[in-house]
């Protein structure tokens, strides 16, 4: 029998509905999960206890006696003995592969104040020849116990004869062999070289355009199979924590082809939505912007079940741990010691127009592409919403899942504008947990209060989606960022940052709200709802099997859970020893 589209869909309908119990034969699955607390994150947030899988799909969710008796022809089944399973989580902001070639050469040591960093410099300098180039790849001053950069002195003082560059991404502190051994001279008047306000002479610390001026050795070479190796151990330290998805915020096709390369070889753990860089200066014509385009030869979406083409991506401003983020009033008084800042007007730094913005939003919406931007001040925020709302105008965005990267202040204007619009807030719990403290030091009390607002944005209809923009170093919670997914979602709920404070406690969301940011709210983000992000029947089979109950544990323990298992479509890809007890 033929049946037409129509009646196709109904009968559809018809069979989705169906639950378990209305099947008596026994079926055969592939594994089933039972004696549990599934915790399926659906849009009723129910529980379960069972669930089988065929195929690497959710075959059905149910209780213990439906699932078993249904599918008692399955051979392996696995006792959770009581425990909670979760979906798998999708981590919706991270770089793992900058982050899995962070430490294939030196271990990035873990520093927490002043004094350990120069005993490091000091030691690396013993080690090393006069002249050899002292680097850590990502290291933020602000987030020691001083919160504070080191001064020029004090780097001078343990590495008189070997130049020094603490890489801060959009802002960094140097000595003065390193100004000696780049050619950097009196009058100093490159961009980004800040000074002393009474001596006019270097401070040490620098802005990303004065990057340039640096004179370090060039990036190793690496082969193909040394990234793939590196890459793979990587996804396998998330798959540890339960992560079965990951959002690489930005890249280019050869990080797609790394990712591709891994699936094709049988060894790809997680699902892949790789953001990619803009392929043109902000500067471009819209004619060029499309031709750049055209030449990628792929869009959002594209791809398969494994690795998918993510957002278009740019950089509207700079970074809020290096003060030089683009807020909306100037930074203030209390930047000097911290940042340098000098100027009472200076509010951070804006390198894309709204302008630009607008040209090359138009042209990634005309094209098929969903468009995101890394903005960490409320300025760029506010910036980038104005270019979106002037393409809305032309082309509406409301289906089209435009966000916003980082952001840290929404205002109650900016989360209206984004509830309006459908633009998602893709945010790192980790920067409130490291920076809220310090934050509140140098915006105070009032500004602080539109920092990571979690329940405001919730509550206004906003998606916000979980990430952790890892970046370096390997260890979940030692990494900068780290990445432990219940370190974050803990964080949210205690809104408790790394030294103990509780700042602005009213944004606080609950367990069912700080997990969704890390499971349904990512599906949201890429398309993959109907996919994954729930366990539900027909949904990808990608779970974590928990070593406490997230929501129902005492709230200081949600930081502490451990992943005894976790499967990604279908597939055992991570067991602890501590899942046989």
């Amino acid at each position: 029998m033929i049946f037409s589209s129509r009646y196709s869909f109904f009968f559809g309908i018809i069979l989705s509905i169906l639950t378990v119990k209305c099947t008596t034969s026994s079926q055969h699955a592939d594994l089933i999960l039972f004696n549990g607390k599934i915790v399926t994150v659906d849009k009723e947030n129910s529980i379960a206890q069972a669930v089988a899988i065929k195929d690497g799909k959710l075959l059905a969710v149910g209780s213990d006696k439906e699932i078993i008796k249904i599918y008692s022809n399955t051979a392996k089944r696995i006792d959770l003995k009581g425990r909670t399973a979760i979906p798998g989580i999708i981590e919706g902001h991270l770089h793992p592969i900058p982050a899995s070639q962070s430490e294939l050469f030196y271990k990035i040591p873990d520093l927490h104040s002043i004094d350990e960093l120069l005993t490091w410099i000091y030691n690396e300098a013993k080690s090393k020849q006069d002249g050899e180039w002292i680097i850590h790849p990502k290291f933020f001053a602000t987030r020691m116990i001083e919160m504070r950069p080191p001064t020029l002195s004090e780097l001078d003082s343990v590495a008189p004869y070997n130049p020094v560059f603490l890489n801060g991404s959009y802002g960094g502190t140097i000595n003065t062999s390193a100004f000696s051994y780049s050619g950097i001279k009196s009058p100093f008047n490159q961009p980004g070289i800040l000074k002393d306000e009474k001596t006019g002479l270097p401070n040490g610390l620098i802005q990303r355009s004065a990057f340039k001026l640096l004179k370090m050795e060039g990036k190793r070479d690496l082969e193909e199979i040394v990234k793939l190796k590196a890459l793979k151990k990587m996804l396998h330290r998330y798959n540890e924590v339960g992560i079965t998805s990951v959002c690489p915020g930005i890249g280019t096709t050869e990080n797609l082809n790394l990712y591709k390369a891994l699936r094709d070889r049988g060894e790809l753990t997680v699902r892949v939505f790789q953001n990619i860089k803009i392929p043109f200066t902000p500067q471009a014509t819209t004619e060029d912007m499309r031709t750049a385009l055209g030449e990628l030869g792929y869009k959002t979406g594209d791809g398969d079940q494994w690795v998918r083409v993510g957002a278009l991506k740019a950089t509207v401003d700079g970074g809020i741990l290096t003060g030089t983020a683009f807020l909306r009033e100037p930074w203030g008084k209390n930047s000097k010691d911290i940042y340098g800042i000098t100027d009472p007007d200076y509010r951070g730094v804006l390198m894309i127009s709204e302008k630009s913005l607008v040209n090359m939003v138009t042209v990634a919406a005309e094209l098929g592409w969903k468009f995101t931007s890394h903005v960490t001040g409320g300025g760029g925020v506010d910036t980038l919403l104005a270019a979106y709302q002037e393409v809305n105008k032309i082309i509406p965005i409301k289906n089209r899942r435009f966000s916003i990267i980082h952001g840290n202040f929404y205002n109650e204007r900016a989360i209206r504008i984004m509830s309006e619009l459908g633009v998602y807030a893709d945010m790192q719990p980790a920067w409130y947990y490291k920076d809220a403290d310090l934050l509140q030091k140098v915006l105070g009390e009032e500004r602080i209060k539109t920092f990571h607002p979690y329940r405001s944005l919730f509550e206004a209809g906003v998606i916000v989606n979980g990430g952790s923009d890892h970046m370096v170093k390997l260890d979940s919670y030692a990494s900068i960022n780290p990445y432990n997914p219940f370190l974050s979602m803990w964080a949210v709920v205690a809104r408790t940052t790394e030294r103990g404070s509780n700042i602005v406690p009213g944004e606080a969301l609950t367990r069912e709200q700080a997990l969704r940011m890390y499971t349904i709210n990512n599906a949201y983000e890429s398309f993959e709802e109907n996919m994954k992000g729930s366990i539900e029947p027909g949904k990808f089979a990608d779970l974590a099997v928990l070593s406490n109950d997230i929501l129902t544990c005492p709230e200081d323990e949600i930081r502490d859970i451990n992943v005894l298992m976790t499967i990604v479509d279908g597939k055992i890809v991570y067991q602890s020893d501590a899942m046989e007890k």
